[in-house]
């Protein structure tokens, strides 16, 4: 498929009011990116990082562009604030997930809405999940704590978590969603309490709670188009 025929494809579906509240969004960030001067990186990072989840939400794998770029920057801020946890997972796991996700996504569309084919995981993968999830998630933090992390707990749940995350997205699960909620949560806090330090961020904070936001969205969003199947 060439260029023109992919962003062609990648604009069906859409529809005005989904489009103005991405604008919107954007336009909040920059905005408040003005008045509060905040980081030119943390304002890319978040525009890219928001944009990523919301095209991501509609199945649509134009999603992974703006994944890898915006994953880019939050590997910066994330050096800068030494959070080696989310810096590893980003550099190291994220980027290249997204690489694999562009791939694995362009063999699962729809043809008729050229969006993903959107599956729910087995109890018995669900469990498994977990249990593996839980056990690295207290390794992961007693590493953290070794290396002077400053916020060891909940750098660790949320960079294990967003391994979980990253994986099932990869997959096209419903799942994903629920461990999204959970990392936006717990990362809205761990950069409201960066910024209290001083770190001119805000526009990451934001981002993160817009995630938190689009999470509890499109989980119903993707049971409702399960059910329907």
């Amino acid at each position: 498929m060439d260029l023109k025929n992919f962003i062609k494809q990648e604009i069906k579906g859409w529809e005005k009011a989904e489009l103005i509240t991405l604008l919107l969004i954007w336009l909040f960030i920059i905005t408040n990116a003005l008045i509060t001067k905040d980081s030119t990186i943390a304002v890319i990072s978040a525009i890219c990082g928001i944009s990523y989840t919301y095209i991501a939400g509609k199945g649509k794998v134009s999603c992974y562009l703006f994944g890898v770029t915006g994953s880019g920057f939050y590997c910066y801020l994330s050096l800068i604030n030494a959070l080696w946890g989310n810096l590893l997972l980003y550099a190291l796991y994220y980027i290249p997930m997204q690489i694999l996700g562009f791939i694995r996504w362009n063999k699962h569309l729809d043809a008729k809405t050229n969006t993903i084919v959107k599956i729910k995981l087995s109890n018995k993968h669900r469990y498994i999940l977990l249990g593996i999830t839980s056990f690295f998630t207290l390794i992961t933090i007693y590493i953290l704590k070794l290396c002077n992390d400053t916020n060891p707990i909940i750098d660790g749940i949320t960079t294990v978590f967003s391994i979980a995350g990253m994986y099932l997205t990869v997959k096209r699960a419903i799942e994903q969603w629920i461990v999204w909620m959970i990392v936006n949560a717990l990362a809205s806090i761990m950069w409201i309490n960066i910024v209290m330090t001083g770190e001119k961020a805000y526009s990451t904070v934001i981002m993160w709670v817009i995630y938190f936001i689009l999470a509890i969205h499109f989980y119903i969003k993707w049971k409702n188009e399960i059910k329907q199947k």
